[in-house]
């Protein structure tokens, strides 16, 4: 342990770990620990079992509910966008030979108290009940203009500089009510509040087009694909490419003590009376706490079913977003199901989560309207766990502290906070131009 590493990253979430992936493929020399004896931190997945231990003191679930190492139950489960981001850094990072993927089946949007599919496309947006027979044909109209949108090409513009034009301004233009908006911006476009409304519309389109072309990659019924066996598989597999690059893993490292030298500069870290020297530290809140604040709580709802969410059409795995305004709230609500054909339960059983950002400290009434759109559960644990995010000046110390996992079922905004700390600590921006077919092992 007593060595010099270039980077020493502490806590196995999925931040940390996609960091050191990308940190190791840049060939720095990584040094990986945790406090627990379990990869993945927040964003750890758990067993029957361990899942009882956390939410109920005891260790011993029904026998009703199937074999304990069937379950693989995400703590922080989000879907991944078949051509965003995340995919492709997995792929720039090869990890992709470490996983295998399968299509999401639902993507799924809460509308005047009922659940509709989300329409992506022009020919879908003319099938969907979300909208009159009006509304329909101009919604379609500013489908199209999305889908030609080419940012290189200024015969596509209609005349707009989307980088000037806001998102209200642009969607004035093709007339679309309120109804119309809320689920283009919140289940399509992903925001997560409507401060988008008055940002430039470029960001929205871009959002847009991002979701149909994902969508169009897997002919399923959703943009998102999700690991076999879980997210819990995403550690593990950065784990294997570490090695492969020279990079050292331990878990189970009690205290991880970072130390400064005189200048207040990261220097090392001690566990076990051992001290590993380095220049950089990229850790999770959690290990550096006085250097964070609190920005907010989220609360969640994990349920174990014997049956698919009712009106999505039998979806095996599904996400639905239910978007503030529908719920008179000031942030959006996430449903993420998942079931044994994602291997995630035994034959028979979903897993069902509902997640917000609270607004109060009661997670049971604040999550009322996703969880009755579930039908009846077999068991339903609740949560709230707090948010944070670093107030350190990383220039000065070296510190590179990511931010605490929010409520959203997708992974867009967990991977921009991931690519802006790569940035911060390497002083380069990744290149993510890679061939998205590397992904696409688990069609089966």
């Amino acid at each position: 342990m007593d060595e010099e590493y270039d980077v020493i990253v502490l806590g196995t979430g999925l931040k940390e770990c996609i960091l050191s992936g990308l940190l190791s493929v840049d060939r720095l020399k990584v040094l990986h620990m945790d406090r627990n004896d379990y990869y993945g931190g927040e964003s750890t997945s758990l067993n029957l079992i361990q899942l009882w231990k956390k939410f109920r003191g005891n260790d011993k679930p029904p026998a009703h509910l199937g074999s304990s190492r069937d379950y693989n139950v995400d703590m922080v489960p989000k879907f991944m966008m078949a051509n965003g981001t995340l995919v492709r850094v997995l792929i720039h990072t090869d990890v992709t030979k470490y996983l295998y993927f399968k299509a999401v089946d639902g993507s799924y949007v809460f509308n005047k108290g009922k659940v509709h599919k989300v329409p992506a496309t022009d020919m879908e947006a003319l099938k969907s009940p979300l909208m009159g027979i009006f509304e329909k044909r101009r919604a379609r109209k500013f489908f199209i203009y999305v889908q030609d949108y080419d940012e290189k090409d200024p015969k596509t513009h209609e005349g707009m500089d989307l980088t000037r034009v806001s998102t209200r301004a642009l969607i004035a233009k093709y007339g679309l009510d309120d109804n119309t908006v809320d689920f283009i911006g919140h289940a399509l476009a992903l925001h997560r509040d409507d401060r988008y409304l008055d940002e430039p519309a470029l960001d929205t389109v871009k959002r847009m087009k991002l979701y149909a072309e994902s969508l169009a990659r897997f002919q399923g019924g959703s943009p998102y694909i999700y690991p076999l066996y879980g997210l819990g598989e995403l550690p593990q597999a950065f784990a294997r490419l570490s090695a492969v690059y020279g990079g050292t893993y331990m878990l189970n490292k009690p205290e991880c003590k970072v130390e400064y030298d005189n200048e207040g500069k990261v220097c090392g870290v001690t566990s076990e009376g051992e001290t590993a020297r380095c220049k950089k530290v990229v850790c999770d809140p959690s290990y550096l706490p006085n250097k964070v604040r609190k920005i907010g709580k989220v609360a969640r709802a994990i349920a174990i079913m014997s049956h698919p969410i009712p009106n999505t059409s039998d979806s095996h795995s599904v996400q639905i977003i239910l978007p503030q305004k529908q719920l008179g709230r000031k942030s959006d609500m996430y449903v993420f199901c998942c079931s044994y054909s994602h291997n995630v339960a035994p034959k028979g059983k979903f897993i069902a989560f509902v997640s917000t950002e609270a607004e109060t400290d009661h997670p049971e009434s604040e999550l009322k309207p996703g969880i009755d759109l579930l039908g009846p559960v077999d068991e339903i644990f609740f949560d709230i766990y707090d948010r944070y995010e670093p107030v350190n000046e990383p220039s000065l110390d070296n510190c590179f502290i990511s931010t605490s996992y929010d409520a959203t079922t997708h992974f867009e905004s967990t991977v921009s906070d991931v690519l802006n700390m790569y940035t911060m600590i390497t002083g380069k921006v990744l290149d993510l131009s890679v061939d998205l077919s590397a992904a696409s092992a688990a069609e089966e």
